[in-house]
């Protein structure tokens, strides 16, 4: 049911809105990794210090993740995407005295406040998008949401990699902190445009009721009582940390194990390690109509295991270059322990999907002991721990997943 508004008018405006907000989040998401190595450069920031920005990142949606929802809630897709839009675009503002202050607690800070805004947004267009039209075509429309995110990321690490590396960028800013500080202006001065857009667009509430019981239908399940939702939502929260290890590093990585690879050069392997991350989305999604999810997440979760200890072996350019094929898995296992997780728990699948989302916060589990083995043993080293975390996948596909009774 639409309110106020006839039900024959076509969705496809407000489900284009909601699908622009997948893509600034990507894009904020892809330059969060390359911030890590370009702080590390010029303000001098340890491996494990810099990984503060991602503890602030995923801090922010574990910390938000429950009030957003209440938000929603309470007051609507329309306010909750335009509050995302705007603290969003205020964490971006906040980037321009902290790059004139140099000052990396600052940035942390920032950073949090950004991502705050970041959660708001997802918690709303997520929702929003399943809920904006036939029930059984959601997955599509999310799937087709998802690429648009993962074409932001794409995107960041090449933006990142042609301005916050670039000496000749830095010298006509001004300073090496002043390509941080344009980009993020101009972030925000468009995020907040486009929240008034928003403001001015047709955003019709949906009552999600009737999505509800087309997809969760049938009694109540007591959620601690089913392991493959608990053994789900742990598998989640530490596949995250993994992935967010991953993107995080993927720059030490680089430069690191292959001789005479440049920063820059290094951000510019990164999209192409983002991209294989889009292709693996693409082509999963074909595979699954004729592999069962289990089996896919179990091989898939055996192969990042197997790349991560060829990275960390440390072999010059081949450790670097293994981390692309471990993009390209990762693609589709966020989706993929999601449904399996949430499956057959009758009128409980939605509790079940706002705790699952915030198992996002697992992101800050890995960076920070990661950057310490990278500062102690090196960087190839602590791909053993997001190597541990593949395993859990890899389990939780062949047996964790498994419904019982």
């Amino acid at each position: 049911m639409v309110t106020g508004t006839k039900p024959a008018r076509s969705y496809a405006g407000p489900l284009a809105l909601a699908i622009s907000c997948f893509l600034i989040w990507g894009l904020a998401y892809g330059l969060l990794d390359v911030l890590n190595k370009h702080f590390q450069d010029t303000l001098h920031v340890s491996k494990a210090g810099s990984s503060w920005l991602q503890i602030a990142y995923f801090g922010a949606y574990l910390v938000w993740s429950i009030p957003a929802g209440m938000v929603l809630q309470a007051r609507g897709f329309k306010f909750g995407i335009v509050a995302g839009l705007t603290i969003t675009a205020a964490g971006a503002f906040l980037f321009v005295p902290s790059a004139q202050f140099a000052s990396f607690p600052y940035f942390v800070l920032s950073m949090f406040v950004l991502a705050t805004g970041l959660c708001v947004l997802e918690t709303a267009a997520d929702t929003y998008v399943s809920v904006l039209g036939a029930p059984e075509d959601a997955p599509k429309r999310l799937n087709l949401a998802q690429s648009f995110n993962a074409l932001g990321v794409f995107c960041g690490p090449i933006i990142g990699g042609s301005l916050f590396f670039n000496d000749a960028v830095a010298r006509a800013l001004g300073g090496a902190q002043q390509s941080v500080q344009v980009t993020y202006l101009i972030i925000g001065i468009a995020v907040l445009g486009f929240a008034f857009f928003v403001t001015r667009s047709w955003v019709p509430e949906i009552q999600p009721a009737s999505h509800e019981s087309a997809i969760a239908g049938g009694p109540a399940k007591p959620l601690l009582s089913q392991h493959h939702f608990v053994f789900g939502f742990i598998t989640q929260f530490i596949y995250v940390g993994a992935q967010v290890g991953v993107y995080a590093f993927f720059l030490n990585q680089a430069t690191e194990t292959w001789h005479g690879m440049t920063t820059r050069s290094a951000a510019y392997l990164f999209s192409a390690g983002v991209l294989a991350y889009l292709v693996g989305r693409f082509v999963t999604t074909v595979l699954i109509l004729k592999i069962s999810p289990r089996v896919i997440l179990t091989i898939y979760g055996l192969a990042c295991v197997a790349f991560c200890l060829i990275a960390a072996a440390g072999i010059d350019k081949l450790s670097a270059l293994a981390l692309i094929p471990v993009f390209f898995f990762m693609g589709t296992m966020f989706p993929t322990i999601f449904t399996l997780g949430i499956a057959d728990l009758g009128a409980n699948t939605k509790q079940a999907s706002s705790i699952m989302v915030m198992a996002i916060g697992g992101g800050l589990l890995l960076p920070y002991p990661m950057g310490l083995i990278g500062d102690h043993y090196g960087m190839p080293a602590a791909f053993l721990l997001p190597a541990g975390g593949f395993l859990l996948v890899a389990w939780y596909g062949w047996k964790g997943s498994r419904i019982r009774g």
